[in-house]
């Protein structure tokens, strides 16, 4: 264990050897980073947890013994669903804890840009959620902090859980998300399993209704205050998830329903048709890394709609560009021209870096601008060089807006900024297959055709980009002002290992100025390190 000092910020390393690359989640009184663990060369969680003011030495070490110790044990008794707890620190009033990277995203975060979730999704989560709470309630853990940050939605499937041993370990009632604290836990009472039952209903409450069942009120009291006194607005989107909902959110205790009565009901809901259910309501709420582009709140709806829920991280490249939550990044090019006008691409086409082109059927420019080839840049953009091992230039302005890592080494990574409704994605993996239109039209396409909107425009073309094998691919998807225009490359460096880009903006735009001239840029500077 190591003491720290004063606030870390994205430059510092925290407690020596931890370096914070971004920021992915925020909760009442918690911060969670996408970090690097600089002496073991590894990816990793990093969650800030604010703690009541004057935390001495010998409380410091107690903090953190058990945080490791309760992790621990839980990891034993559910392995695979419990965070990894590789260190524990504490300094200037913040516990960080340092966990294996997790392959997932947040639940909260989930909520904030997904917007509503139909309740045979809710129900899937919440029984996961409970087979957690069954193995610790079973060992005489309660967790005392469960809270949509800290369980992180698998792109596999599943769910993994972090914050065991927070509770008790300071003489606060609730340290983080006050929204999801018991009445219990409000009025400072000892607290138990049925703290976590009460945690799991307001989470179920929230991925049906789109908002907890008490709302931050900005204070920590006032919160608490809310959760003790006032009455429970009922469900009015949960179906039939709605008895076990209130059962859990029953503000005595003792009257709450038992894990096997919620375990009954949750399985009864996750054995209905999917089908069958509306999908949820676009309308989301951006906060923390994505507080800068509220703005563009209705637009980061667009994407997610574009192309569904996240899927596997990166097990093809290719096929991971156009399967995941709408995380786009394209480049079009000769073949993409062709692929809409059924026309073959023009020599020039195929020369200019692997074919860059317009992206409005129109034909490309014999060659490349000079400033995106050369040294220099054009007007307005610079180079971005990733740790991941990757540099290409962005528009100024713009930076990551959210990363998804594999433990095998895969990632994706989504750029854009706040306002602007373009948004570039890469992707790499080191198991991609030895055909990348193979790879789009039998790995990606399927996933696709059941996404609301989807029609793909012209053909799936093989190209080649920088002297490589590549495939091309472009769709439309969604529908009236969440319409957008994607299209994706994706190219092999030899060895299983492959990259794809993905572009993807409003429809009607797709073919503007501007959006050419990105695109372009993007294909021209992209350069991978993976060779």
């Amino acid at each position: 264990m190591t003491m720290v000092e004063g606030h870390v910020s994205a430059q510092d390393l925290v407690a020596g050897r931890y370096r914070l690359l971004e920021v992915i989640h925020r909760e009442t009184n918690q911060v969670c980073w996408y970090g690097e663990d600089v002496a073991a060369e590894r990816p990793r969680l990093l969650t800030r947890t604010t703690l009541p003011a004057g935390v001495d030495p010998e409380s410091a070490r107690r903090i953190t013994a058990r945080v490791m110790r309760t992790a621990e044990t839980m990891g034993l008794l559910r392995p695979g669903r419990i965070a990894t707890v590789v260190d524990a620190v504490v300094g200037a009033d913040a516990l960080w804890t340092v966990t294996e990277w997790i392959d997932g995203t947040p639940l909260g975060e989930l909520l904030a840009t997904e917007g509503l979730f139909n309740y045979v999704r809710a129900a899937r989560i919440g029984v996961d959620v409970l087979d957690v709470l069954e193995a610790a309630h079973a060992e005489g853990i309660t967790h005392g902090e469960l809270n949509p940050g800290q369980v992180f939605v698998r792109e596999q499937g599943g769910v993994v859980v972090t914050g065991f041993g927070l509770a008790g370990a300071t003489l606060a009632p609730r340290i983080t998300a006050p929204s999801y604290a018991s009445p219990e836990q409000a009025r400072d009472e000892r607290v138990g399993p049925a703290a976590d039952l009460w945690a799991l209903g307001a989470m179920l409450y929230a991925m049906v209704e789109g908002r907890p069942p008490f709302r931050d009120r900005g204070r920590i009291e006032a919160t608490l205050r809310s959760v003790d006194r006032l009455p429970l607005r009922g469900p009015v989107r949960a179906g039939p998830l709605t008895q076990a909902v209130q059962g859990l959110l029953r503000k005595d205790s003792r009257e709450r329903l038992t894990r096997p009565v919620v375990r009954e009901a949750l399985t009864r809901v996750t054995n209905e048709d999917p089908g069958t259910v509306a999908p949820p309501l676009p309308g989301p709420r951006l906060r923390g890394v994505y507080a800068a582009a509220r703005e563009a709140g209705r637009n980061w709806s667009r994407r997610t709609m574009a192309v569904g829920t996240t899927l596997a991280v990166v097990t093809v490249a290719v096929a991971v560009l156009a399967v995941t939550h709408q995380l786009p990044g394209t480049g079009t090019s000769g073949s993409a021209a062709s692929a809409r006008t059924g026309k073959p691409p023009t020599a020039s086409a195929s020369a200019s870096a692997g074919g860059t082109g317009t992206g409005t059927g129109a034909s490309p420019s014999a060659s490349p601008s000079p400033s995106a080839t050369a040294g220099a840049l054009p007007s307005g953009y610079r180079r971005y060089t990733a740790p991941e091992g990757f540099s290409v230039a962005l528009p100024a302005g713009w930076g990551r807006l959210r990363t998804t890592r594999a433990p095998d080494g895969s990632y994706r990574v989504l750029f854009g900024a706040g306002g602007d409704d373009r948004t570039l994605a890469v992707t790499y993996s080191d198991r991609v297959g030895p055909d990348p239109v193979v790879v789009w039209r039998e790995d990606v396409e399927p996933d696709l055709r059941r996404h609301r909107g989807y029609v793909r425009i012209g053909d799936i073309r093989a190209t080649t980009y920088q002297g490589h094998r590549a495939a091309d691919m472009e769709w439309l998807s969604g529908s009236g002002e969440d319409r957008v225009h994607t299209f994706g490359r994706g190219f092999l460096l030899g060895g299983g290992k492959g990259f794809s880009l993905r572009w993807t903006t409003p429809a009607g735009v797709f073919a503007s100025a501007a959006d050419k001239q990105a695109l372009t840029v993007f294909l021209d500077t992209f350069r991978p390190a993976h060779v």
